[in-house]
């Protein structure tokens, strides 16, 4: 049985990691080349930086940082934010990238996901979902560090970004995120049980049974948090004893 990840997420904005609640209200969290250097010494199976608002602001993802990032770091790094065509894959993957993430440039240009696993594997391509509930019951995509609604079905958009390559999933709940109250199963299943590309889930947790529950009810591959180590209220180590405990396969 593959081992479940564990995985700290780091939101960069204006150059500093930042942690909101709901996609919004930022507190500063450090500087990102450290801490993803003591996210390495704290055996994190991966990182992602997540440059939260290089689309809304028309610009390219912060390369200086993730090339600092990488010299630092032995876990691999997935980097999101800012990514419109294939040549900004290309460089990141370049700087010390091993995934890349793509959001709303999906949606403006599905076709992108399909060139980038074409070009670089699907392995390196990550669709990140942003997802927040609506009134008939269903989850739509929000684009632009959850800005815009798109109108799209999530379960639906996590089946065509499959169909289009992407070989992975990150799904963020928008209502969960930052709340400590659990990630969002019922959206994390709904998920799971549709695609057969491994799936992180994002958005929510605050107790150690959270990180269980997306991987055993949620049917996930790797559960990822920020606030919680950022802040030091949970050690990565701390998380993954637990899950092993639990009988659940980590990597310790």
């Amino acid at each position: 049985m593959l081992t479940k990840r564990i995985i700290p997420c780091l939101d960069i904005y204006n150059g500093r990691v930042v942690k909101g609640v709901n996609f919004v209200n930022f507190n500063d969290a450090g500087d990102p080349v450290e801490l993803a250097k003591f996210y390495n010494q704290e055996r994190a199976d991966e990182i992602v930086f997540l440059d939260i608002s290089a689309s809304f602001e028309a610009r390219k993802t912060m390369i200086d940082v993730i090339a600092r990032a990488a010299e630092q770091v032995s876990i691999p790094l997935t980097i999101g934010g800012g990514i419109s065509e294939i040549e900004d894959i290309r460089v990141l993957l370049k700087a010390g990238a091993d995934k890349i993430s793509i959001n709303s440039a999906a949606f403006k240009n599905p076709e992108l996901i399909k060139q980038a696993a074409v070009k670089f594997g699907s392995q390196c391509v990550v669709l990140a979902i942003d997802a927040k509930r609506n009134n008939s019951g269903g989850f739509d995509v929000y684009a632009n560090g959850g800005r815009v609604n798109t109108q799209i079905e999530a379960v639906e958009w996590a089946k065509k970004g499959v169909s289009l390559g992407a070989g992975e999933l990150l799904v963020t709940s928008m209502d969960a995120d930052g709340t400590k109250n659990g990630y969002d199963i019922e959206l994390l299943k709904r998920i799971t049980d549709a695609v057969n590309v491994p799936v992180i889930a994002s958005g929510g947790a605050g107790e150690m049974i959270h990180f269980k529950q997306a991987l055993t009810e949620g049917n996930c591959d790797a559960v990822l948090a920020a606030s919680l180590f950022h802040y030091g209220i949970m050690r990565i180590n701390d998380v993954k004893q637990y899950l092993n405990q639990e009988g659940i396969p980590v990597r310790l």
